[in-house]
């Protein structure tokens, strides 16, 4: 802080001290001239006070300037010191004054540069503290933005948590409709299975029933058979081909179900993984869908040539039974009798 700024500091504060304008000029006065050693002039203390018109500084400064010198001049009343003795006296002791004066300026001018020096320390002091203020301040900023940053991120995190849990939640929905639809397609198929095994078992005895009735048959029945015996071997190969592929499908539907539980249990930490363990589930069971059409085709196929062999055991029969050979009338005993009858004529 320089001292032109001390200055007006402490004339503000002497102007909130002293209301009178004369008292404040003269307040001002001292305050220059000893504690800063600044000759006071009207227009300086006008300047600093700014307060009536010029004339008040200039009689206050006038007033300073007698005072003063009333107090430097020193009068010695002794009633038995001659007159020039009194002056002489009185002159020393003003210049025992104006030395004291003066070694008083010039201590209160060190003391001012102490004063002054600790003055500046104190406002680097102040300085560094006010940046450390504003470091801290603009940290406290920065953390603060941090802390909302935070808090932004962990409301985005909540948020698509929850949307997380709603997704798994619809997921595992969706996979247990699925199991439910695989334990129902695996319900159809054993019915399916089922039923196809009945319905070969009826073929089975149908052919055997056919190939009882045709075992008398003639060489072209027995090959017609034989090649009825061939179809029937294709049709069970047809029927066994169809039991493992339901085999495999069953499997195939176990293990998807136990891959769809295991996909379900790891939705709960990857909502990505769930996506994608959905979209596989979802071709298998695509592709399960068509080889059980495929399947229920086989075995309408199947069905079909059950119902073919059938109609050709039974054509064989028919044909069987038209070939047979019709036993022919005994008539070996007349015949015998009309022979004799003859040969004893002839005789």
């Amino acid at each position: 802080m320089s001292a032109e700024t001390e200055i007006l500091a402490e004339v503000e504060a002497l102007k909130a001290k002293f209301s009178d304008t004369k008292t404040l000029y003269r307040e001002v006065c001292v305050l220059l001239f000893f504690r800063y050693g600044i000759t006071p002039t009207a227009n300086k203390l006008y300047q600093y006070v700014r307060r009536g018109s010029m004339n008040v500084p200039a009689e206050e400064v006038g007033k300073f300037w007698d005072d003063l010198r009333h107090r430097a001049r020193v009068d010695i009343q002794h009633p038995d010191l001659p007159e020039p003795i009194k002056a002489v006296a009185a002159e020393a002791i003003a210049a025992l004054w104006s030395q004291a004066t003066e070694a008083a300026r010039g201590e209160l001018a060190a003391a001012r540069l102490e004063l002054q020096a600790d003055a500046e320390r104190a406002q680097q002091a102040q300085a560094a503290a006010e940046q450390a203020l504003a470091e801290a301040q603009a940290k406290t900023e920065e953390i603060r933005g941090q802390v909302v940053q935070m808090q932004e991120w962990l409301q985005q995190a909540q948020t698509a948590l929850e949307a997380e849990r709603r997704a798994h939640a619809g997921t595992q929905a969706r996979v247990q409709q699925m199991l439910s639809q695989l334990e129902d397609a695996g319900r159809q198929q054993q019915a399916l299975q089922d039923g196809f095994a009945a319905e070969l078992a009826k073929a089975r005895d149908a052919v055997e029933a056919a190939n009882d009735r045709a075992a008398g048959a003639e060489r072209r029945a027995l090959k017609e058979i034989e090649q009825e015996r061939q179809a029937r071997g294709r049709a069970d190969n047809a029927a066994e081909a169809t039991r493992q592929k339901l085999a495999q499908v069953e499997a195939a539907a176990r293990e998807q179900a136990v891959e769809h539980a295991a996909k379900a249990t790891r939705l709960e930490i990857d909502a990505n993984q769930a996506k994608l363990a959905l979209d596989n589930a979802v071709k298998a069971q695509a592709g399960q869908e068509a080889q059980v059409a495929e399947l229920r085709r086989q075995l309408t196929d199947s069905q079909q040539a059950t119902s073919r062999y059938e109609a050709e055991a039974k054509t064989l029969q028919a044909l069987v039974e038209r070939l047979a050979p019709v036993p022919a009338p005994d008539t070996s005993t007349p015949a015998r009798q009309g022979r004799r009858k003859v040969g004893s004529s002839g005789t």
